[in-house]
C-alpha cells in the first residue's frame, strides 16, 4: 500500500507525470513548488497513504515530465487552477485533500478560495495566505527585501541563464544554500533537481509562474475574499529566508479554522529537510480532524 508507483495521466488537455502512493478514491493531491517536483513529497507519500488516502504528486505544467506548454500566458493562475480541478477530476475524486508547498501552496490557496472543488482538509508548508502576503509586503521593507527574486524573475532570459549555467549549479544550491540541515540535500537529491532544470525549455516555464501572475495573486482583499472553510493546517519551518514569520499571523477572517505549527531551525524546504517533524504534526492534524480513514 505504501509503495510508491510512478505513471502519466491525461488532464486538462495537458499529460501529467505523478508518483502515487496507496489506492481508492478519497485523494490527497501534493503540489510543489520552485523549482521542485514531485519527488519534493518522498517523504510524504507513504505517511498518506498510510492513513487511507490515495496520494497523488504530480510534476506541476511545465516542470520535470509532464506537459511543458510554450508562452508565459499557459502558466496564468487560471490555468494552475484548471489543472488542479482536472487531476482531481481525473483520478475520480470523491474526498479530497490538498497538500502544498510554496507555488504549489499559492496555487491550493487560490483553489481553496475559488472553491474550484469541495476539499475535506488543506495543508499549507511555508506560504502565507495572499492577502496575508500583499499586507505584509506593503508594510515590511524586510520582507520587500527578501523578495527580490521575484522581481528579478520579470527580466527576460537572464533569470535562465542564471540558473541554468554550470549544469543549473545556482539551482542546486536554492536548496543547499538556504537549508539549515544540508545534509537533507546530498549530491543525489540536488542532482535529480539540476536535472530538472536543464531539460529543454523547463527552467522558461518554471520562472513563468512569476511572470505570468503578478497581479493574479493580489486581486483579492482582506473585504472581499471569500472566507476559507476548509480545515487548514499550515506547517511553517522559522529559518525561511525569502518569508518572513510575520507571514504566520493576521487570519482572522480569512480561514475559520486554521492550525499553525512553526518548526524552529527548519528552512523553506520544510517538508524535505525537516520529514519526521512535519509528518508527525499532519499526521495528528489528521487525526484530530477525521481525516484519517
Amino acid at each position: 500500500m505504501t509503495a510508491i508507483r510512478t505513471r502519466q495521466i491525461e488532464a486538462n488537455g495537458l499529460t501529467f507525470t505523478i508518483d502515487e502512493c496507496g489506492e481508492g478514491d478519497n485523494v490527497a493531491l501534493c503540489l510543489h513548488g520552485f523549482p521542485e517536483s514531485r519527488f519534493s513529497w518522498r517523504y510524504q507519500l507513504p505517511l498518506l497513504a498510510s492513513l487511507g488516502w490515495r496520494v497523488v504528486a504530480p510534476d506541476l505544467r511545465g516542470y520535470g515530465d509532464s506537459s511543458r506548454p510554450k508562452g508565459k500566458d499557459a502558466y496564468r493562475l487560471p490555468h494552475l487552477l484548471d489543472d488542479v480541478q482536472a487531476i482531481y477530476d481525473a483520478l475520480g475524486a470523491k474526498r479530497r485533500l490538498l497538500v502544498a508547498h510554496d507555488w504549489g501552496a499559492l496555487i491550493a490557496w487560490a483553489f481553496a478560495i475559488e472553491k474550484r472543488r469541495a476539499i475535506d482538509g488543506l495543508v499549507i508548508m511555508n506560504v502565507p495566505h495572499p492577502v496575508v502576503f500583499q499586507e505584509v509586503y506593503k508594510t515590511s521593507p524586510a520582507q520587500r527585501k527578501k523578495s527580490w527574486y521575484a522581481v528579478f524573475f520579470q527580466l527576460p532570459w537572464l533569470p535562465e541563464w542564471a540558473l541554468t549555467r554550470n549544469g543549473a549549479k545556482l539551482t542546486g544550491e536554492a536548496f543547499s544554500g538556504m537549508a539549515v540541515d544540508k545534509s537533507r540535500f546530498p549530491e543525489a537529491v540536488l542532482a535529480h533537481y539540476r536535472a530538472n532544470a536543464l531539460k529543454p525549455g523547463a527552467m522558461t516555464a518554471m520562472v513563468n509562474y512569476y511572470r505570468a501572475n503578478t497581479g493574479e495573486l493580489n486581486r483579492w482583499t482582506r473585504a472581499s475574499v471569500p472566507v476559507i472553510e476548509t480545515p487548514t493546517l499550515m506547517v511553517w519551518g522559522e529559518e525561511d529566508a525569502a518569508l518572513g514569520l510575520e507571514l504566520t499571523e493576521g487570519y482572522e477572517g480569512l480561514v475559520t479554522d486554521l492550525t499553525l505549527n512553526r518548526l524552529p531551525g527548519v528552512s523553506h524546504w520544510v517538508q524535505q529537510e525537516a520529514p519526521e517533524a512535519v509528518n508527525a504534526r499532519v499526521e495528528a492534524w489528521m487525526r484530530a480532524k477525521n481525516l484519517a480513514i
